[in-house]
């Protein structure tokens, strides 16, 4: 008895020893060498620091000694944080967070799973591959995409999938897990708003209402999303682009629903980006973690008031700085100064705009994603800074945002353009074996970027750019998904022009920046708002020409028409609707 009690003592003392043993190393081309010529396999360790299964795998999997002995012998093991190498990140996304590749030493992929994997699962899987090295049914080849332009019956089978996936008893998209599917949500309301689609508009309600449930009553933020097919048991772990994309998402709403108490909501978002996610520069951080403890679910903790918690700690907070989720934050900060009207958003989008500019800037235009990249560029970093300088361009009015814009987007372009279709998320090859990879969420996004922008500068390069976007969008790697809001979202905005809304009169005119206000706050996302001031010159590429006015005015234009003037608010509103109404007869 004493010589178990010894031997089992022992091996909890040298449990985390061992632990150390595993000789984690970085992605990279010298991995695969090393791998080569050991004669071993290599495992990839994707994770993140938010993540409640990553720390239980971590303190299970990666201390049970069989996992270390075979690491150790058969395996060089390289572990990353997929928020730091976007490239990874995007590659591997349906397989995670964790998620475990297994290569062959010529960077082959074996296998890919998805989630935690136990001691013994982990066990048994590497010793499998080291007897047998051959690829596992996880492992397929990718098609090509058609290249194809866009159908009224691809269109049609679009939207019976988005009315078909809605979960009408509980909200949202799917019957899984539960979050704000931000594609479906803005879809949904500009079809219920454009079109007066009441089945949308409760569609639209419905989830919104519902998400409120996976806002922090205490510190405010988004939880990442919740279980067991109902809105009531999250995952505490709070990401950047959950908090940016719901305060953009709520925003919106509360401009097209004001009575609905949205606005709330998307303060509460903001308020919890400020106090938590904002460093002393003003420039955003990536995520906070879900536990306070590693591995230890926090249901309770996250039961308790704010003193309650911070008497027990507060859950890390990633405090890296990345382009690409500041582009998030920006781009939802600007919008929620267009809808809500509070300076303090556009004060703090201003302040981490330039500051990713000083820090983060590239030559020629683009931005790398932190001081140091290992690989990249990446498209994101690059694109979603793209699409928060147009935005800053139409909540202000100030063209430097707008050509700041333009050199980015001509930055994708040189850079990251597939031969084929589509866009690239990486623009350097770190192991030839893996092809490029084209995500088609970020597809969507850059689309709809290059779209607005063509309309906003009137350069017809902008548009070629984003019907080469859309032959991958429309092809079978992107079509055949769950629920293409995001394609959907392309194809309703390529098929007609923005709401366009052009301000006459100088800058520090006090009716002529009300008349703007009003004109950013007006609801649709997709729009053209120009501020037309005579001292600054011709708006660059515009056609209709202004006659002289003793006050300023607001003109609301479809395609080759203008309205009358109009003095406020009010009037801009009565303006648009006169003109839509003449468009639809």
């Amino acid at each position: 008895m004493k010589k178990h009690t010894f031997l089992l003592l022992a091996f909890f003392l040298c449990a985390p020893l061992l632990a150390a043993d595993i000789a984690w190393v970085g992605w990279s081309p010298n991995a695969f060498k090393r791998a080569k010529s050991e004669k071993k396999l290599v495992l990839l360790d994707l994770g993140a620091v938010w993540c409640h299964w990553c720390h239980v795998m971590e303190k299970t999997t990666y201390k049970d000694p069989r996992v270390i002995d075979l690491l150790k012998k058969h395996y060089v093991a390289i572990q990353v944080d997929q928020d730091a190498e976007p490239d990874l990140s995007v590659r591997y996304e349906d397989y995670g967070w964790p998620a475990t590749i297994l290569f062959d030493a010529e960077g082959k992929e074996l296998a890919k799973f998805s989630g935690y994997i136990s001691p013994d699962e982990m066990a048994s899987m590497l010793a499998a591959f080291v007897a047998d090295p051959t690829p596992g049914p996880s492992v397929t080849g990718r098609r090509k995409a058609d290249t194809q332009l866009p159908t009224a019956d691809l269109e049609k089978k679009f939207l019976e999938r988005y009315y078909e996936n809605y979960d009408s008893s509980e909200g949202g998209w799917g019957r899984g897990h539960k979050f704000l599917n931000w594609h479906c949500a803005e879809f949904a309301l500009s079809k219920a708003t454009e079109d007066n689609d009441d089945r949308s508009r409760k569609m639209a309600v419905q989830t919104l209402d519902a998400q409120r449930n996976l806002i922090d009553p205490v510190w405010g933020g988004v939880y990442q999303y919740s279980t067991g097919g109902n809105w009531k048991e999250p995952h505490f772990e709070k990401i950047m682009q959950m908090q940016a994309e719901n305060l953009r998402v709520y925003s919106r709403a509360h401009a097209l629903f004001p009575d609905k108490g949205y606005r709330d909501a998307a303060l509460s978002i903001a308020k919890y980006m400020k106090d938590f996610l904002t460093s002393p520069q003003g420039v955003f951080y990536v995520s906070q973690d879900a536990d306070v403890v590693r591995g230890k679910h926090s249901e309770a903790y996250f039961s308790k008031s704010d003193k309650e918690r911070r008497k027990e700690g507060i859950p890390r907070v990633d405090k890296n700085n990345y382009a690409r989720e500041n582009g998030w934050a920006i781009n939802a900060l600007a919008t929620a100064y267009a809808y809500l009207g509070d300076e303090k958003f556009l004060d703090s989008a201003l302040t981490a705009a330039k500051w990713v500019e000083k820090n983060r800037a590239l030559k020629g235009g683009g931005f790398r994603h932190s001081k140091k990249d290992p690989a990249g560029p990446y498209l994101g970093d690059s694109l979603y800074m793209g699409r928060a300088f147009l935005t800053l361009a139409m909540v202000t009015g100030d063209r430097a945002w707008l050509n700041k814009a333009r050199r980015t987007a001509d930055f994708i372009e040189k850079n990251f353009r597939h031969p084929d279709a589509g866009y690239i998320t990486s623009a350097s090859k770190r192991l030839a074996n893996l092809d490029a990879v084209r995500q088609i969420e970020e597809n969507a996004f850059l689309t709809r970027f290059f779209n607005l922008l063509e309309h906003y500068t009137r350069d017809a390069r902008y548009g070629k750019a984003a019907s080469h976007g859309t032959k991958f969008l429309v092809g079978p790697v992107a079509t055949d998904r769950f629920v293409p809001a995001d394609t959907l979202l392309v194809l309703r905005e390529l098929d007609k022009d923005p709401v366009h809304i052009t301000v006459v009169g100088a800058k520090n005119n006090k009716e002529a920046r009300k008349l703007y206000r009003a004109a950013i706050a007006i609801g649709p996302t997709y729009k053209l708002i120009e501020w037309y001031d005579p001292k600054e010159g011709p708006i660059p590429g515009a056609t209709v020409k202004f006659p002289p006015l003793e006050r300023p005015a607001a003109f609301a234009c479809s395609g080759s028409r203008c309205s009358l003037p109009a003095f406020s608010a009010e009037d801009i509103a009565a303006r648009l609707s006169s003109l839509n109404a003449v468009s639809k007869r």
